[in-house]
């Protein structure tokens, strides 16, 4: 797929740390947009279109540039790290894994404290492990560490890190690049990952009448021990989430998703209801209230350094914001119906 996808899920970021992939951002949008500005906080946000007119539908994209990953708690003097997450890792995959640390990018491998490796314990907490640098020196505590990876085809799926959420920020580049008749805004968010920051920062400013969020979402989609519903599945569309843990979507928004899903013939599929959260859970409580809804590439083994994606789940999101932009959702939204 495009090479600025695999820039994107190769630069490190986790929340807080953002630059890299800003940069790689600015560069990729500048001759396609028509402001681009980066706030306080340290949102990217690019606008096209719009008169300032605000008769015109003003159009909120939002994708989080940080991802899950780890800070320095304190460097030892036998080389060893000690750190704490960063988002949500889960610590049943962290041992023998490879990072990075810090600016300079060292190298080092996780490992279970000689403590925890006696204790019996089947899955050490966090706490309870260490990164083994070798010896290098230059680490300070701040110093942020990234998952090592490469990023390749695999079979017919992509193979990479950080796809929640950099296929997002592919998905809002891509979307940058159309002509659309309502005010687009793009916001390349921060600190996602730790509960919204810059998404809300950004909402409040942008005013927005509507608002998408786009994400790399969870695909469990494998066979397992009990007989449970997937979140998500691979190859069979983007998602459209109702609800989570941090938002109910706006129920107009999610009919005009799914009627011009089908109108088009562009394979969907709901989220299951009540899983995760998103940049929706901040954007919609901004000012008096944003109508949003967040739309999602599914990916295997999220928040790890070996996330699984299909690249037509890819294409079929930007085909579906695409069509949405140019039909309805780039005009003003009907008034909410009664019923229930």
């Amino acid at each position: 797929m495009n090479e600025l996808l695999e820039k994107l899920s190769r630069a490190r970021g986790v929340a807080g740390h953002e630059g890299e992939v800003r940069a790689i951002l600015r560069e990729a949008l500048a001759p396609y947009v028509e402001a681009l500005t980066v706030d306080s906080i340290g949102n990217l946000i690019v606008r096209k279109g719009g008169s300032g007119d605000r008769g015109q539908q003003r159009v909120m994209l939002a994708a989080h540039m940080d991802e899950v990953g780890g800070m320095v708690m304190r460097a030892n003097a036998d080389g060893t790290v000690k750190f704490r997450s960063v988002g949500g890792l889960d610590p049943r995959i962290l041992p023998g894994k490879r990072v990075r640390i810090g600016a300079q990018s060292v190298p080092g491998v996780i490992m279970r404290a000689p403590h925890a490796a006696r204790s019996g314990k089947r899955v050490a907490p966090i706490s309870d492990l260490l990164i083994d640098t070798g010896g290098a020196g230059g680490i300070l505590p701040g110093d942020m560490i990234t998952f090592e990876s490469e990023y390749e085809e695999y079979g017919r799926l992509l193979k990479g890190k950080a796809f929640d959420d950099r296929v997002g920020c592919y998905v809002l580049a891509e979307l940058m690049k159309g002509d659309y008749e309502c005010e687009l805004v793009g916001v390349f968010t921060v600190q996602e990952e730790i509960g919204l920051r810059g998404a809300g920062v950004a909402a409040y400013a942008v005013e927005p009448d509507v608002a998408v969020a786009l994400e790399g979402t969870v695909a469990d989609d494998l066979p397992k021990q009990h007989d449970v519903s997937p979140t998500t599945g691979l190859g069979k569309g983007p998602s459209i989430s109702v609800m989570d843990r941090s938002a109910h979507a706006d129920r107009r928004l999610v009919r005009i998703l799914t009627e011009t899903a089908t109108a088009h013939d562009i394979p969907w599929q709901f989220k299951q209801p009540g899983v995760g959260g998103t940049d929706v859970g901040t954007i919609h409580l901004a000012r008096e209230g944003v109508p949003a809804v967040a739309v999602a590439v599914p990916c295997r083994y999220i928040h790890t350094p070996a996330a699984l994606m299909d690249p037509a789940d890819v294409k079929n999101a930007i085909e579906l914001m695409s069509r949405a932009l140019s039909g309805p959702l780039g005009r003003p939204l009907e008034a909410e119906r009664s019923e229930a």
